[in-house]
């Protein structure tokens, strides 16, 4: 299989030695080369990254890579096929990637579960209301096959998070002519020149909300696999900030 997974990165940063990853400097647009492959090259919206996040990214390998199965990771999360002390041995691996992409069509992370918050009520605990309502105004006009889909994702209390996968490229173009045809359109309606710099990353927040709509109403077969993170999560400080959202209302600047 021909399988290229790029690992989305900000900053010069630690890489796998598989020839299957390909580091790619996102927001590359006016920034000191990193010595990776930059995604202001070709067709790009590189510039957009401070409001896209990694979908820089994800578009830059859309438009400008070809093989039998595109994914995207960061360089801080990869998908793993074992735990071991030593994350970076956790990393999944060609030869064990080949075998589970032979049985399924797409990987994902395995889901987050807010238990206690539905997907909506711990967006809008943590962002902007107006974010997913506008998405939905906009879904309805232009794919409104997806609605049923994404109220009832919205109603879950679990969802695949990260923008992270593993995808046949037919696929993986299908998902961004959709996914980009959306973000474009909200992108012009949504006033977001009040937002803080961690709210106006709002396209890529949005987006991880809408992958599971995509999927259920295509009706695609897919297999979760476990997130290593390379980094500590700080689940005390994440603890304290959700907290802070669902009963205080304070959110992150």
């Amino acid at each position: 299989m021909d399988i290229k997974i790029i690992v989305a990165t900000h900053k010069p940063y630690w890489m796998p030695d598989d020839s299957m990853y390909l580091p790619l400097h996102v927001g590359a647009e006016g920034k000191e080369s990193l010595g990776y492959i930059p995604d202001n090259t070709g067709d790009n919206i590189s510039c957009k990254n401070a409001n896209y996040c990694e979908l820089t990214g994800l578009y830059w390998a859309w438009k400008n890579l070809d093989a039998d199965y595109i994914g995207v990771s960061h360089y801080r999360r990869y998908f793993t096929e074992k735990k071991t002390k030593n994350k970076r041995e956790c990393i999944i691996k060609r030869e064990a990637l080949e075998k589970e992409l032979a049985t399924t069509d797409i990987i994902l992370p395995i889901q987050r579960n807010y238990y206690i918050e539905t997907n909506y009520k711990q967006y809008i605990h943590a962002h902007h209301e107006i974010d997913l309502e506008k998405t939905r105004e906009i879904l309805s006009r232009i794919y409104p096959e997806y609605i049923p889909a994404y109220d009832r994702s919205m109603q879950r209390t679990k969802g695949h998070r990260f923008n992270m996968f593993i995808m046949k490229k037919p696929l993986y173009d299908d998902y961004c002519e959709w996914l980009f045809t959306i973000l474009f359109q909200l992108e012009k309606e949504l006033d977001i020149s009040d937002y803080n710099v961690n709210d106006a990353r709002v396209f890529g927040f949005v987006s991880e909300r809408l992958l599971d709509p995509w999927i259920e109403t295509r009706k695609l077969k897919y297999k979760e696999l476990p997130v290593v993170f390379m980094e500590n999560e700080h689940w005390l400080k994440k603890g304290i900030n959700f907290i802070k959202r669902k009963f205080i209302g304070k959110k992150e600047e």
